[in-house]
């Protein structure tokens, strides 16, 4: 009878929570929804390629090459690669252009991007570094406006064009340009120097850009405000040089940095006239401008101008405004009110925005003596150039995501967010902490750092310039955050494996130490001041950089990539992912009649390496599937009487373990009695998996552990989600002695159990479920991803819930 007040509990608790008001959700703009915006968007402008691969929009005429560049650009961008036919066909055109090549500077810059997010091998470098010689060649030299680009060579006559050059042709120029440097083609010093130059003397008195320096567009304006942003952040990155080395060819990691005046001043405006429903300062270009402000905020590591969130606020506009009927967007004025240039730029700021964040430079310290509202000090950023330099080497290298990006996350302002705190320091799955002083984090700080943590967040520190406080200061903050001796930082071992996570590093040579809990180390320290040397690195070596200078900051570079490697598993989340609290359902429920309840099982070999695994899990289940199950974790032995009350028992480890016969007799009995087993190994370790089999074999010496077959209902909508498809990640070569290549798989799931009596007493992964569970997987967790991980797990339940078990001795 016990299987039939099953069936009827979890119909009483689905009906009682359809019946029940819904629960509250995240405000804003989501990911799905830009994801199906984007993919709406997509389709309008396959829809609208000419046979011959190219795209004509109306007005277009003067652009021929410009506007097929510009949609090729958005398709690549937004997920297509040079296997798709849209692409194949657009790249087939622009390659067929041989004699004339484009000829203006739009369409040569576009086309350098094209070719550069094609990624197709060596084709295009020749096509590339001759595109790039003629955008050089072209720059402005000589005028008022030396720095800059015209529509073309000088001397052209373009109708309706700036033969004296303008600033829209400028950034589109240094764009180009910065890109073919990403592919090593060289770009003389001189033309970075000179476009410098020009931005920064040409910004106006209220710190903005205009079009030009007097007239009727001599206001400052949006547009061109986002592109001397960008412009300034990618000229001083191709401008480093290395006049601050010691003798022996070290740098120097302690000088003073002078402010970036031009920059800061830049970003003020953006904070005082930010808007995304219109181009602040003109009536038109507002989709050039939105294109641009992607482009302003992602560069600058800026999340927010002021209080706006640039890319939530922009993408819901644009989501907002897209055509129902053509899935396009038409801006205002010029060829961007034709659709397939509106939709290209709307595609391009929707999907760059949408790059995953990788990484969160916190920003802490004392408030300042008289803004109270601001940091007082510069010591969170001595390198200020480090983390914007890590997120580009990572961007586009083998097994990693083709762009991601970085930001600034302002830990006061994050605390005053209270709740929202929390998802603000998870939108990167890493949060930097780095500096020279000790600093005495304030309480509230301090539980935020705790919950962040607590919630799958990873915490990468480095001391700079030598700075002994600094490591006094972290040992100090995680005894605060882990009270009570729970987590000491020290060496890591030799076999940890952050030593082979991207590169084969020797560890007797590389000084990490760490905090090791529970599934993984989610704070590890560096007390080598490794930021100074990424600081450093540049796509082009500048001037007379010496062979051993660009050693140490290919070292430095490599470490800090194993790290991150480590922490993210190179999957790192959307910029628009949703991250669930903890706490958010506030107190822990009160068990009582009418929830679900799950216990987890304890034993020796680390029985809670996962432990709000469980309670993810459960809260995941009340919030997807509508159930009414207690997060409230009961842990018990086998030995414990209270076992026969929760129809589900939960294990999971990382070590060997044995049981004695009490707990196996008690457990028997509780199987018997209909309850199911359901367990993974941790991280799909193996020591834990041989004593889980040998477990099996005590409960069950006459039956077989069999595969569950992948076409069984556990699998498929009639019990919960379809998961006949799933992604595990898996070790392509597991050696020690060689990097952790893993792969991500797709295929059938993989789960073993005991059959008894036609339904499953015992549900088995040795494929890692509870570590992702906990937000604490990494690039050595052997298991499903996320979101397969989470469906799995949760038809697990559901399946074991509507079971009818008959009473009959089910252990023979």
């Amino acid at each position: 009878m016990r299987g039939f007040y099953r069936r009827l509990m979890v119909l009483g608790i689905l009906a009682g929570s359809l019946l029940s008001p819904s629960r509250g959700r995240c405000a804003g703009i989501t990911a799905p929804q830009v994801l199906r915006s984007i993919e709406r968007g997509r389709q309008f402008l396959i829809s609208s390629q000419r046979e011959d691969g190219s795209w004509k929009a109306a007005g277009g005429a003067r652009y021929p090459v410009g506007v097929s560049a510009l949609a090729t650009l958005a398709l690549l961008n937004s997920g297509m690669t040079v296997k798709d036919e849209p692409i194949r066909r657009g790249l087939k055109y622009l390659r067929s252009l041989r004699d004339p090549e484009p000829k203006q500077t739009y369409e040569v810059s576009l086309a350098i991007m094209v070719y550069v997010a094609a990624k197709d091998g060596l084709r295009d470098r020749g096509r590339i570094q001759r595109l790039a010689a003629k955008l050089e060649s072209w720059q402005v030299k000589a005028g008022v406006n030396t720095g800059l680009w015209s529509y073309g060579p000088p001397g052209a006559v373009f109708p309706g064009g700036n033969a004296a050059g303008d600033p829209s042709n400028g950034q589109f120029a240094i764009l180009g340009l910065r890109d073919a440097a990403q592919t090593g083609i060289a770009v003389r010093r001189s033309t970075w120097e000179r476009a410098s130059r020009h931005w920064r003397t040409a910004q106006n008195p209220d710190g903005g850009w205009s079009y030009t320096r007097s007239g009727p567009f001599g206001r400052s304006s949006g547009s061109m405000t986002v592109a001397g942003i960008a412009t300034l952040v990618i000229t001083s990155s191709m401008l480093r040089n290395d006049k601050d080395l010691n003798p022996d060819g070290t740098p120097v990691c302690c000088r003073k940095y002078e402010p970036d005046k031009e920059l800061e001043r830049g970003r003020k405006w953006m904070e005082r006239h930010f808007a995304v429903g219109y181009n602040p300062g003109r009536a038109s270009w507002l989709l050039y401008y939105l294109y641009g402000l992607e482009r302003a905020g992602r560069l600058s590591g800026q999340r927010l101008f002021g209080k706006h969130d640039w890319y939530r606020e922009g993408a819901e506009f644009l989501v907002r405004g897209q055509s129902p009927q053509f899935g396009s967007w038409e801006g205002i004025g010029g060829l961007e009110s034709t659709p397939e240039v509106g939709t290209s730029l709307a595609l391009l700021f929707l999907s760059k925005g949408l790059a995953p964040v990788i990484i969160n430079k916190l920003k802490y310290g004392p408030p300042h003596p008289i803004d109270r509202g601001r940091i007082g000090d510069d010591n969170w950023n001595r390198h200020r150039d480090d983390i914007r330099n890590m997120a580009e080497l990572i961007s586009g290298l083998p097994k990693w995501p083709k762009l991601v990006t970085w930001q600034v996350v302002d830990l006061p302002k994050a605390v005053k967010l209270r709740r929202e705190g929390v998802r603000e320091l998870l939108q990167a799955p890493i949060l930097y902490l780095s500096g020279r002083d000790a600093y005495d984090f304030p309480p509230e700080q301090v539980k935020l750092l705790r919950e962040y943590l607590d919630q799958g967040g990873f915490l990468f520190a480095v001391r700079n310039c030598d700075g002994i406080d600094f490591e006094r200061g972290l040992r100090k903050l995680i005894a605060r955050i882990y009270p009570g001796g729970t987590a000491t930082l020290k060496p890591l071992s030799a076999d940890h494996p952050v030593y082979r996570s991207e590169y084969l590093l020797k560890p007797e040579t590389v000084k990490l130490l760490g905090v090791d809990l529970n599934c993984r180390t989610p704070i590890i320290y560096s007390p080598d001041d490794l930021s100074c040397l990424w600081d450093k690195w540049s796509r082009q070596d500048p001037p007379r950089r010496t062979p051993e200078t660009k050693a140490m900051i290919t070292r430095a570079t490599r470490i800090g990539l194993n790290v991150i490697a480590y922490a993210t598993g190179r999957e790192p989340p959307s910029s628009l992912a949703q991250h669930t609290d903890l706490n958010d359902a506030g107190k822990q429920d009160v068990i009582k009649r009418g929830l679900l309840q799950i216990a987890k099982l304890r034993h020796s070999g680390q029985w809670d390496i996962a432990p709000h695994a469980l309670r993810n899990l459960l809260m995941a289940l009340n919030r997807t599937v509508g159930m009414s199950a207690s997060t409230r974790q009961r842990n018990l032995a086998a030995t414990d009487a209270n076992i026969f009350k929760y129809p589900i028992v939960f294990m999971h480890g990382r070590k060997s373990f044995t049981m004695n016969r009490q707990e196996i007799r008690n457990l028997r009995e509780y199987l018997r009695r209909g309850g199911l087993l359901f367990a993974d190994a941790a991280c799909g370790d193996p020591k834990f998996d041989r004593s889980f089999r040998r477990l099996i074999a005590q409960l069950y010496p006459k039956k077989k552990f069999k595969r569950i077959p992948p076409d069984h209902e556990l699998f498929t909508s009639k019990v919960g989600f379809d998961v006949s498809r799933v992604r595990r990640r898996e070790p392509e070569i597991d050696n020690p002695n060689e990097t952790l290549n893993t792969v991500v798989r797709q295929g059938k799931p993989f789960l073993e159990g005991i059959e008894v009596e036609n339904h499953f007493s015992v549900i088995y992964s040795k494929y890692d479920i509870s570590c992702v569970l906990e937000r604490q997987s990494s690039v050595a967790c052997v298991g499903y991803i996320p979101q397969d991980a989470l469906k799995i797990a949760i038809n697990v339940i559901l399946y074991a819930m509507l079971q009818d078990v008959d009473y009959r001795d089910q252990v023979k």
